[in-house]
């Protein structure tokens, strides 16, 4: 019987596999790192080659750990680092350039020429994205751009892009199948979450080659079988779905309304709003949900850029502690921050200010301030970044989200999620599960192959860990977010000036 499914979580900095058996729960998780590249300030690479190979390698030995044998897997689930871009050649299967990763700042002359070309509002109507280097259109038309001879081979049809989860699946059936989800296709920049088709519009400004590009189907779908050879028998590919949209589906965020919180180095809050778009008015993300059976929806998406990291910069360059875990032990140690405010803007803010030139400030220092207070203050910062996300989600819908559900490193941290509660006025719901990415790979893989039935299905399994409810008083609640947002103006466009 098969008994298993196989998840392939390909991170930004490793590589995992996790096998879950017929009741969501983890059999055995392998995990290996892989070389970060940076040719110059700003720009970050991965060798496609090694990220295959890790791949493989953990997936070898999570079935290893286990003792399960290819045989056994029902089918195999793919979650990726998003916007991440890979191009090969179609004959050889061998990357022309290094992997430009999403982090990578590279082309950011180019987004910022596209806004002058008056390109702000059609991409953003057309994508549902902000333009910005993030995403992969730039890093695909640079590589066309700077790679020797790769827009005549591109356009002659011998050059083949995709995103990490296309790279994997090409790999895994050797060369068979090509193709990408729709939560992917929609993090591209060059996909029309509208007509559900790459925009050719956009192609044709960026010069890029229409049949470079895969075919895009639901996220749980049979894309094909790997090839006996790679894994040792033929296996399913049920599921390929970008890592934020997989975890939303892992959370059994399945309705609208419905939200979760990863705490990792940023957040990345998603909310489920159905079958149709909605276009922000508050500077959130649109993008496309995990999808099966044909059936589209849709979610907002918000990302803060210091979370965990505001919590690593403690530690490491401030040395105020020595574990993380620590934190909370010394934010507890004091009723409250003592007037102190940080805003933690080391590389600019997200949403929904999207401010590069912010800077990390902090207000409110007496000489009655205690090492406590800061690091109370650091913590609180991560819980308002979130809220100001979580409040322009409420605006841009007109629904009120009564329950948040949460995971990733730093939601570990008790204070955190109290306080982060508190704000919100409602309930924070911690996952049992710290691994809801791959969850959500494997769940769609599952329903892809049968051996789960439906969403309810899911839901029935669904465990939540620790609940957080709100007990600060509502005024309470206002004050200090109307002494945050002080702080935050006094942190935005600090460094305006230098750049220009």
């Amino acid at each position: 019987m098969d008994d298993y499914i196989m998840a392939l979580d390909q991170g930004t900095t490793s590589s995992r596999c996790i096998l879950w058996d017929r009741n969501g729960r983890m059999v055995s998780k392998a995990q290996r790192e892989f070389r970060q590249i940076y040719p110059k300030a700003g720009w970050v690479e991965h060798d496609p080659n090694e990220i295959w190979a890790s791949q493989l390698s953990v997936a070898m030995e999570a079935m290893a750990m286990a003792g399960v044998h290819a045989r056994e897997i029902a089918a195999i689930g793919i979650t990726n680092q998003r916007e991440t871009v890979v191009v090969w050649d179609r004959h050889t299967g061998k990357p022309i350039y290094n992997a430009i990763v999403w982090q990578c700042r590279r082309t950011a002359e180019q987004v910022e020429q596209f806004k002058e070309d008056g390109w702000d509002e059609i991409l953003r109507e057309k994508t549902g994205l902000i333009p910005d280097a993030y995403f992969s259109a730039t890093k695909l038309a640079w590589i066309l751009d700077h790679v020797p001879e790769a827009r005549r081979k591109a356009e002659e049809g011998d050059l083949l892009f995709g995103t990490v989860d296309t790279w994997l699946l090409w790999n895994l059936t050797q060369g068979k199948v090509f193709a990408t989800d729709y939560t992917n296709a929609s993090r591209t920049m060059l996909f029309n979450i509208h007509t559900l088709e790459w925009d050719p519009e956009i192609l044709a400004h960026l010069h890029i080659p229409q049949q470079m590009l895969p075919r895009v189907e639901d996220s749980s779908a049979i894309y094909g079988v790997s090839d006996a050879q790679v894994l040792g028998a033929e296996i399913p590919i049920g599921a390929l779905v970008g890592d934020q949209q997989g975890s939303l589906f892992g959370q059994c965020c399945f309705r609208s309304g419905m939200a979760k919180n990863t705490y990792g180095t940023g957040c990345f809050l998603l909310m489920h709003t159905g079958e149709k778009p909605i276009q922000s008015q508050n500077q959130l993300l649109t993008t496309i949900a995990a999808t099966r059976n044909g059936k589209i929806s849709y979610a907002l998406e918000g990302s803060v850029f210091a979370a965990g990291s505001v919590v690593q910069w403690m530690r490491d360059e401030m040395r105020l502690f020595q574990h993380a875990g620590d934190s909370e032990k010394y934010a507890k140690a004091v009723p409250d921050t003592n007037g102190v405010y940080m805003v933690p803007a080391f590389t600019g803010l997200g949403a929904p200010f999207w401010d590069p030139y912010a800077r990390g400030t902090v207000v409110g220092l007496t000489r009655g301030c205690s090492k406590e207070h800061f690091i109370r203050a650091a913590l609180e910062s991560i819980a308002y970044q979130t809220w100001d996300v979580f409040e322009a989600m409420q605006r841009d819908t007109g629904m009120q989200i009564r329950n948040l559900k949460v995971d990733g490193g730093a939601s570990a941290n008790d204070f955190l999620m109290q306080f982060q509660a508190d704000l919100l006025q409602g309930s924070v719901i911690r996952s049992a599960c710290n691994e809801t990415t791959a969850l959500g790979a494997a769940y769609l893989a599952g329903l892809a192959c049968g051996m789960w039935k439906d969403t309810e299905e899911l839901a029935a399994m669904y465990q939540a860990g620790q609940t957080f409810v709100s007990k600060m008083p509502f005024e309470k609640r206002n004050q200090c977010v109307h002494q945050w947002h002080r702080a935050v103006e006094r942190a935005r466009n600090w460094a305006e000036e230098e750049s220009k």
